[in-house]
């Protein structure tokens, strides 16, 4: 199971992935802005959550994928909506060490998302082409949103030609009911961007922006690893509600 590439370096944190050096420049304006380590001083107001009105189609994904993580954690709640998702990772969090976290949360999207449509997906869609990365930018804003919060695409330069191949996630919705960024990391980021990969074999880097707690998915781009990744370096807020309630750290 693609799992078990977190199990050879469980003496990390957090997983490495590979990343191709001349696809990503350091002075991306998330990556500059995550350098500068501002999350030990997110304000309340930066904080604060928006306020969602979740439709039927909104309400039945979430209380899916809700289930899905609590099948995989092995652990119920009696919570319900994005709240329930929210307590489903939040046991993650505190029943496993970052490296089990992101595999639990691989086995609920293995759970979640039928086997077959994603391979029909990755047949029909080559993951090297324009239209594969700009087709899925587009259905992620289409049919995310639920899950991030209100999204755009946004244009980049693959091979020194426009593509509108990013997601631009203003304020990401589960890092702002969490409020923590090893959350961030290890429930969203890093499993998302090996599921995604290995599941419809479409690269995806997600650049969480702390400061103002945006997010871009940079489709047909290979996230850095470890080493390398400055989301990764980041120490958690001081209002994180984990390290709040429990007063252990979020980051390992």
């Amino acid at each position: 199971m693609v799992a078990n590439c977190f199990r050879l370096n469980k003496s990390s944190a957090l997983c490495s992935t590979h990343w191709n050096h001349t696809k990503r420049k350091l002075e991306h304006p998330c990556a500059v802005a995550m350098l500068r380590r501002p999350s030990e001083s997110i304000t309340e107001e930066t904080r604060k959550t928006n306020a969602y009105n979740d439709n039927l189609f909104d309400r039945l994904a979430i209380n899916h994928l809700s289930k899905s993580v609590q099948e995989a954690t092995g652990l119920s709640n009696n919570k319900s909506g994005y709240e329930s998702l929210v307590e489903a990772a939040t046991v993650a969090k505190h029943k496993f060490d970052p490296i089990e976290q992101q595999e639990v949360i691989i086995q609920a999207l293995d759970r979640a998302f039928p086997r077959p449509i994603l391979s029909f997906i990755k047949t029909v869609l080559p993951p090297t082409s324009k239209l594969s990365r700009e087709y899925f930018a587009v259905f992620t804003t289409l049919f995310f949103a639920w899950l991030v919060g209100p999204c755009k695409v946004r244009e980049s330069k693959v091979n020194g030609r426009s593509e509108k191949n990013v997601v631009y996630i203003p304020k990401c919705r589960f890092l702002e009911e969490t409020s923590c960024v090893g959350m961030c990391i290890n429930l969203c980021k890093m499993p998302s961007q090996t599921f995604i990969k290995d599941s419809l074999g479409m690269s995806v880097n997600m650049v969480p922006n702390f400061d103002d707690m945006s997010c871009e998915m940079i489709f047909g781009e290979d996230p850095p690893g470890s080493s390398d990744d400055p989301a990764l370096k980041q120490p958690c807020y001081k209002l994180c509600k984990a390290y709040k309630n429990h007063g252990t750290n979020c980051l390992s």
